[in-house]
């Protein structure tokens, strides 16, 4: 695991300036979803009792809906986990010499990539939709001139604040290198 107090090859007097993760709002919406899917089950029951009473007394269709209905929340779970895990370990670190983005693809896919500041050529925050501009989330674009030509800090909080200090770190950074 990847940890923010022991970052992967750390440079000499590198110091982490901020851990962003996406905004709460989006597990919060995430949260909503599940307990939707939760709650949906009961009044497809009540449906099905209000139309055809004869199925749950069934000796072959109760066992059946059952299944479906433990599978069903087998995967309402299963999709409630994953949400989370991808919400907690989708991370973006900035520190005064790079940026690391630590992005979850599923239960065991991760990839690290981190640029140098110095490589930064551009860094443009976005915020889109009426919730995003009340509760101050959005996209943060950080363009650079290494493989991975563009870094998205998405749905995280203070895009413009974070942007703002992107381009700080990339000024005295850049100020830094051409001195040595």
């Amino acid at each position: 695991m990847l940890s923010i107090y022991r970052l992967p090859n750390k440079l000499p007097g590198e110091s982490v300036i901020k851990v962003l993760r996406r905004d709460l709002f989006i597990l919060l919406k995430k949260v909503l979803f599940l307990i939707l899917l939760i709650i949906l089950p009961f009044f497809f029951f009540y449906l099905m009792i209000t139309i055809q009473p004869s199925l749950m007394s069934g000796e072959i269709s109760y066992p059946l809906i059952v299944l479906a209905t433990s599978a069903y929340y087998l995967f309402v779970w299963l999709f409630g986990f994953f949400s989370f895990i991808d919400y907690y370990l989708d991370v973006w670190i900035i520190t005064n010499e790079r940026i690391i983005d630590v992005e979850q693809k599923g239960f065991f896919s991760r990839t690290i990539s981190e640029q140098r500041l110095f490589r930064v050529q551009d860094v443009t925050s976005e915020v889109n939709g009426f919730f995003a501009t009340v509760l101050k989330y959005g996209n943060v674009h950080v363009q650079t001139a290494g493989a991975k030509q563009r870094f998205l800090f998405r749905e995280i909080p203070g895009p413009e604040e974070v942007r703002n200090t992107i381009i700080k770190l990339v000024e005295k950074n850049k100020k830094k290198h051409r001195v040595q």
